[in-house]
């Protein structure tokens, strides 16, 4: 066969894997998502183990993945952000002067490899409700990674409570610096600059801010009502919902 043959031959494989992935995904993503938020609301009733924490993070990531047409801009979202982890426990920047326990698993340099899957779980996320509210890339990066730090108000006051980072210095919001949130805001511009840069802008995103969407009305009733935590349920709560909410409107 002529190289111009198989040439052919490869890209039509190619399609035909593609359009298995893409009659699979519509059935997937929505098992994966109810399997997700049955696992959450027991989570959050829980003793709250690092094995559940740890579970919990690898399903969210498995649901983000079926969501998404292409997993490659997800996977690149959760290695910029890694290596950005890799900077921040080095350098304490841009996030401040912060470190892991051992309760996430294993590490590198200090920095557990599911941070890389934290990061890239809720990219797709942010990165869809920010495709609804401004169509153009100049503002979607920025609006994206306002979207992904709105969801580390709720994040970080849980994870420094229950021991699996720490800040030495403290902060004024639960224990956090607010250093940290401009770190995840700077860290966000560099994740949705790839994100940008890789994406098609051809994909269905419902099910990407379904989930945003879920995650901030879950983190808010569980932090008001489960955790008693009502400062957390409200700064959370303003912060995810100046984005959700102008997505849903649209």
């Amino acid at each position: 066969m002529s190289a111009r043959g198989r040439g052919r031959t490869a890209r039509a494989l190619a399609a035909a894997r593609q359009a298995r992935a893409d009659l699979a995904r519509p059935r997937l993503f929505p098992a994966l998502f109810a399997g997700l938020a049955a696992a959450q609301v027991g989570y959050g009733r829980s003793r709250r183990t690092p094995a559940a924490t740890r579970g919990i993070v690898g399903l969210m990531l498995a649901t983000s993945l079926a969501e998404a047409r292409r997993p490659a801009p997800v996977l690149a979202a959760g290695a910029v952000g890694f290596g950005a982890e890799l900077v921040g426990v080095a350098t304490g920047k841009p996030f401040g002067h912060y470190s892991y326990s051992a309760q996430l698993g294993p590490r590198v340099r200090g920095v557990p490899l599911l941070a890389a899957a934290a990061w890239a779980m809720m990219a797709r996320p942010a990165w869809a409700v920010a495709s609804r509210i401004a169509h153009h890339s100049a503002a979607r990066v920025p609006l994206a990674a306002g979207a992904l730090t709105a969801w580390d108000v709720y994040l970080d006051p849980r994870m420094v409570r229950e021991g699996y980072w720490s800040w030495p210095g403290g902060g004024s919001y639960e224990g956090v610096p607010a250093s940290n949130f401009a770190g995840w805001f700077v860290t966000g511009l560099g994740v949705f600059a790839v994100m940008a840069a890789l994406d098609r802008d051809d994909d269905e995103d419902t099910g990407a801010v379904a989930l945003y969407v879920w995650t901030w009305v879950g983190e808010a009733i569980a932090n008001a009502f489960i955790w008693r935590r009502p400062r957390v349920a409200l700064a959370g709560g303003l912060a995810m919902g100046a984005f959700a909410l102008p997505a849903l409107r649209r």
